[in-house]
């Protein structure tokens, strides 16, 4: 059961995610759920990898990778876990919009589709998520630049019922509320809690220091982590952790409070080892398995 509500953004801590377990991920890879990836670019091929990565090691089941067919045999080399679905680009190299039937075909067995990382343009991102999010029925973690669909379509997202998670960083959730990085800097609790309410989701954003904000006003803040999280990269790891673990079962805001400080606590292990700074966001995943089995 989570916890009890509270006025006042409650800090996660470790005694507080064991009072709040993670549902069992069954014995095989069907029972531990499928996660789709939306991501990706020329300009940024590598998201897609520290994403799928990272949904399998918090213990998803299956993930499948849809980006530019251009990316995809280096991909199928590098994560022969991975399944990959191949997918037009436009002349900017960037997702086209026109596959979004193939993308909404493959959601059909899915359970998650994780949908952001590697975008670099709001307007691409908008034009090809308008093409699929309002055609699905399953929970969605929305990712940095994907966030620009909910900038343009507030709403989009009501008829997933809560079932879904946006994963930003302060300037992309100002982006998305319509208010200057200072008011985020400010109060960046009631900031999410206007978005979470808004557009029915949960939010998850943070650099250093991370909120976790229900469309109830329900509020979790997850302390720690480090600078080296600032990392290029590091917020895909961390989509790919909540997807994961919304795949396994998981619910919205267990994935987010679950999902942030995992994160948190990988760079904080890296850090340890290696200093406060230098690390790689590609060796944040192999962390994740010891930290959640750790929480267990």
């Amino acid at each position: 059961m989570p916890p009890e509500p509270s006025p006042v953004p409650r800090i996660v801590t470790p005694g507080l995610l064991r009072g709040w377990p993670l549902p069992d991920p069954g014995e095989d890879k069907n029972a531990r759920g499928r996660v789709v990836l939306l991501a990706g670019s020329r300009r940024s091929p590598g998201a897609v990898l520290l994403a799928a990565e990272a949904a399998l090691r918090a213990g998803s089941g299956k993930v499948t990778a849809a980006t530019i067919d251009e990316v995809v045999p280096a991909l199928a080399v590098a994560a022969p876990e991975v399944g990959v679905v191949p997918l037009d680009a436009n002349a900017a190299g960037r997702i086209d919009p026109g596959a979004a039937d193939t993308v909404v075909g493959d959601c059909g067995s899915a359970d998650v589709l994780l949908a952001g990382p590697g975008f670099v343009d709001p307007d691409d991102a908008v034009a090809l998520l308008e093409g699929v999010l309002p055609r699905l029925d399953l929970a969605l973690v929305l990712d940095a630049l994907g966030s620009a669909y909910l900038t343009a379509h507030p709403d989009g997202l009501h008829h997933l019922e809560g079932c879904a998670v946006l994963t930003v960083n302060p300037s992309e959730l100002a982006q998305t509320a319509g208010v200057e990085d200072d008011d985020v800097a400010a109060d960046p609790v009631a900031v999410a809690g206007e978005v979470a309410a808004r557009s029915r989701v949960v939010v998850v954003c943070g650099g250093t220091e991370k909120h976790v904000v229900t469309p109830s006003g329900d509020a979790w803040t997850v302390e720690g982590g480090g600078p080296g999280l600032g990392a290029s990269g590091s917020g895909d790891v961390q989509a790919g952790i909540v997807a994961g673990l919304l795949a396994r079962g998981a619910e919205p805001a267990q994935a987010a409070a679950w999902g942030g400080y995992v994160h948190a606590r990988c760079g904080e292990r890296l850090a340890a080892a290696v200093g406060p700074l230098g690390y790689l966001a590609r060796e944040l995943p192999s962390q994740v398995p010891a930290i959640m089995t750790e929480l267990s």
